[in-house]
């Protein structure tokens, strides 16, 4: 990653909306102006939203609760049980994805009496969510600041202070929604789309750069396709262009995104319209932006280079911000030298944005140690000294539960707990990678490994710490440069791939998008070409996913060659378009993959000169060994491929003319499975 320019940027209010509808509820009495106004209520709007609530009395008074939709007030009353009860409303219709308020606000505490509101659940439309279920936040403040998003903790039962217990509500509209409008409407018209798995080399189709904000289907896999910027006409500076595949690009709710510039800017951006909005204040060149898990308005940042060892939050919405965390006094009591806590512009917090790995720098950029920081209880949970080796960078695992250095010393990338206490080597270096979840939910580390298998892209499990080959980026003489985007939390199992810089020979995976399972045999779906040429860092396509692995953004200089003229594009998907193929023995699963086997054929051995033929039963590459147990990647003498790479000769210069064994390791093309075989020279 580039060390990034300074940058200065503006703020902006954001209206607060008044009570209009109407309510009732169980025991107590619910009122609000539309009911004063009204008694009639649809069918279809009746009891759709129930809130299970109890309260504590101070002075025999009870909870206030209102209720807000989208965050407008639609109901309100007096909660004076003190079991839970069910308070039932009528309320206008709530869609999947709006967003639901139980905001508590007359909290009091006196004469040893405390009133508070306690929420077990809210139903909606008859959809269960518990107040502690993921996502389900509680902003505290009193008025307005409950709806601030400056004062957040995640949801539970107790509502101890005034504050909005905040809610998404259930329904398949809440992940179809992430569609912009326009791809919406796009796969309504095409009720058969299905993505492609074809693993065929083809010339992208002539396609006109797009203008912004067109909706139009990729002519090759028919996605729908949209540019979402254009640096020139929008006013960004040099490129506006995703800033790389390891940071989440969307937020919560996939309805904007962040967008660099050369200048050191970052921009809002909306992802449906692709308006630009903003430039944020704030953020300045390697600030390491990292959305907030649940609510959509707010982002984290670091001081530029993390120089100053605090975390801010910013509300975009408003333009607020305040310090979550100063960890300067507690670095320097560890390392009294310490000037700066970052991941180094390539990691990211876990899923749920609790737990931050961060490498500790001296003032002259010199290592001194890694932490995990518990963001909940603002405590550090575990440091490490690295005695002066730098790290690539560090990131934490979607869990939580590991830290992840990766470096391109002797150590290598290696997952530790989050207390630093067990180590699993994942990799011998440091490589373009992500952490991702696999379907059974565990974290794993998806990486390329150019130098011990010539560019095997695998996962290894943080947990079990098994290595699972995935694809070949080596093939036929080609190889290819590639990045990996594991963001996609909420659709487990699947990771965005997207290459570029592929050398002579294409191949069916160069200068694509693609979404690759994450397990072996993994089914690959090409989403679009990227068209790309590259030319150096910044025309990477630096492909990022959203949560639900339904919108893709990416970088693209439209085969002009150019460094810096360059804007970003995006993919989107239906919802249910990823479907995986199960596990083995399911209906639907391919059948497991034939093992590799290596025969010998004809032997020939004449005074210091020797020949042998290898015979494979499935299309392979074979090295040529004096000893046994050398994997293909270490081996460097290719012995020579005919018959689609089922038939493989050598010739041998030996250093003696009596009898000896030699050895060969083959690898096969489709799995990545090894087979060493010994070769009896008489």
């Amino acid at each position: 990653m580039s060390t990034r320019s300074l940058t200065h940027a503006v703020a902006s209010g954001m209206a607060v909306l008044a009570l209009t509808a109407c309510g009732g509820g169980g025991s107590e009495t619910a009122t609000t102006a539309a009911s004063k106004e009204s008694t009639n209520t649809s069918k279809a709007d009746a009891a759709n939203l129930v809130v299970r609530a109890r309260a504590s009395l101070l002075a025999n008074a009870g909870a206030l609760m209102q209720l807000r939709v989208n965050g407008i007030a639609v109901a309100d009353t007096e909660v004076r049980e003190t079991s839970y009860q069910n308070y039932s409303f009528s309320v206008p219709s709530i869609a999947g994805g709006d967003k639901v308020d139980v905001v508590f606000t007359n909290d009091a505490n006196a004469n040893g009496e405390d009133r508070n509101l306690y929420v077990e659940s809210i139903t909606v439309n008859g959809t269960t969510v518990a107040a502690t279920a993921e996502g389900v936040t509680l902003d505290r403040g009193i008025g307005d600041k409950a709806f601030d998003g400056l004062d957040v903790i995640p949801g539970q039962r107790s509502v101890l202070w005034n504050g909005a217990l905040r809610f998404t509500a259930p329904g398949s509209t809440v992940i179809a929604s992430t569609l912009s409008p326009g791809c919406k409407a796009f796969y309504e018209a095409r009720p058969g789309f299905a993505l492609s798995t074809a693993r065929t080399l083809v010339t992208a189709a002539t396609l006109a750069k797009p203008a912004k904000g067109a909706v139009l289907a990729e002519p090759d896999y028919g996605t729908c396709f949209t540019r979402a910027t254009n640096h020139a006409a929008d006013g960004v500076a040099t490129f506006a262009r995703n800033d790389y595949a390891r940071r989440q690009a969307f937020n919560a709710d996939s309805t904007r995104h962040l967008i660099y510039a050369l200048d050191g800017h970052w921009h809002l951006y909306d992802a449906h319209t692709h308006a630009r909005l903003k430039v944020l204040p704030y953020l300045a060149a390697d600030a390491e932006p990292q959305w907030h898990a649940s609510n959509p308005d707010l982002l984290y940042y670091l001081p530029t280079n993390g120089v100053g060892m605090q975390i801010h939050e910013l509300n975009t919405a408003t333009g607020a911000t305040r310090v979550v965390t100063n960890l300067s006094a507690r670095l320097k009591t560890r390392w009294p030298g310490a000037n700066a806590a970052w991941t180094r512009s390539e990691g990211s917090p876990s899923k749920d944005g609790r737990y931050w790995c961060l490498m500790v720098d001296d003032a002259n950029w010199n290592s001194l140690g890694v932490i995990t920081w518990d963001r909940d209880t603002d405590t550090i949970v575990g440091t490490k000294n690295t005695n002066g080796v730098r790290p690539d960078h560090v990131s934490m695992s979607p869990s939580g539960n590991y830290c992840v250095v990766s470096g391109d010393d002797a150590s290598g990338t290696v997952a530790y707990s989050r207390d630093f206490s067990q180590s699993k080597k994942l990799l011998h270096k440091s490589e373009h990678s992500d952490l991702a979840i696999d379907a059974n939910g565990d974290d794993v580390y998806v990486s390329v490994d150019y130098q011990a298998n010539v560019g095997d892209i695998f996962l290894v499990n943080l947990r079990t710490g098994v290595r699972t080959f995935l694809l070949p980026s080596y093939l036929n003489g080609s190889t290819t440069a590639l990045h990996l985007s594991g963001k996609g939390f909420n659709k487990p199992g699947w990771v965005l791939l997207s290459t570029y810089a592929d050398t002579v020979n294409r191949q069916w995976f160069h200068r694509k998008l693609m979404a690759v399972e994450l397990k072996a045999n993994p089914q690959v779906h090409t989403l679009a070409f990227t068209r790309v040429t590259s030319n150096e860092y910044w025309s990477e396509p630096h492909a990022s996913v959203n949560r639900d692995f339904t919108k893709v953004l990416f970088n693209s200089n439209w085969n002009t060659g150019s460094a810096t003229d360059v804007d970003a594009y995006m993919v989107q998907i239906p919802a249910g378009a990823l479907k995986s193929t199960g596990l083995p023995g399911t209906p639907g699963t391919p059948p497991p993959a034939e093992p590799l086997t290596v025969a010998v054929g004809s032997v020939t051995h004449a005074g210091y000169n020797a020949s042998y033929v290898l015979t494979t039963n499935q299309a392979a590459a074979c090295r040529a060994s004096w000893s046994t147990g050398n994997s293909y990647g270490a081996l460097y003498d290719d012995i020579a491929a005919s018959a689609n790479g089922l038939t493989h000769t050598k010739s041998l210069s030996l250093g003696s003319t009596g009898a000896q064994t030699v050895y060969a390791v083959c690898k096969a093309t489709a799995t990545g499975a090894e087979k060493e075989v010994a070769i009896q020279l008489p």
